[in-house]
């Protein structure tokens, strides 16, 4: 092996080590805004802490043809009643009854599901389909005294 080629050699390794260095530099002084979790690891503890302590929102928004997430809004004078979570593999939804009968409050499709059809009520039963690459599920909900139950489809 001649001299150059040790030179060129010991060039790519002195050049492999500063390169390196320059990036490890470079992580410690941005520090754990990259490298770390933001606003630090939470315990279990805290964690159910804090979910016990705030009611989940409604998200997405209503159409006239949903195929999301989605979220009914209540009439101007409607009291709200009783209201309950409903899952299936398919996706999940909350019904509440109130004087016009019950009605979805929210439902949302799970990972690889899709909303298929929407009767969001108020009427005597409401339901929601969610359609996945091989499998549909239907959920129906009615009130039976002043809480909602899941029934099986007619």
């Amino acid at each position: 092996m001649g001299r150059r080629s040790i030179l060129i050699a010991t060039g790519w390794v002195a050049t492999a080590a500063v390169a390196t260095l320059i990036g490890l530099g470079a992580i410690r002084l941005v520090g754990e805004s990259l490298t770390g979790t933001p606003g630090g690891v939470r315990s279990a503890a805290e964690i159910e802490r804090a979910l016990a302590s705030t009611e989940p929102a409604p998200t997405g928004t209503t159409g006239v043809a949903p195929t999301g997430p989605g979220t009914a809004n209540p009439a101007p004078n409607a009291s709200s009643g009783a209201r309950r979570g409903f899952a299936t593999d398919g996706g999940t939804a909350v019904a509440e009854c109130g004087p016009d009968g019950v009605r979805l409050v929210s439902w949302a499709p799970a990972q690889g599901y899709r909303v298929r059809d929407v009767d969001r009520g108020p009427d005597d039963d409401v339901e929601v389909a969610f359609q996945g690459a091989n499998r549909e599920y239907e959920l129906k909900v009615r009130c039976i005294g002043s809480e909602p139950v899941a029934v099986a489809d007619d």
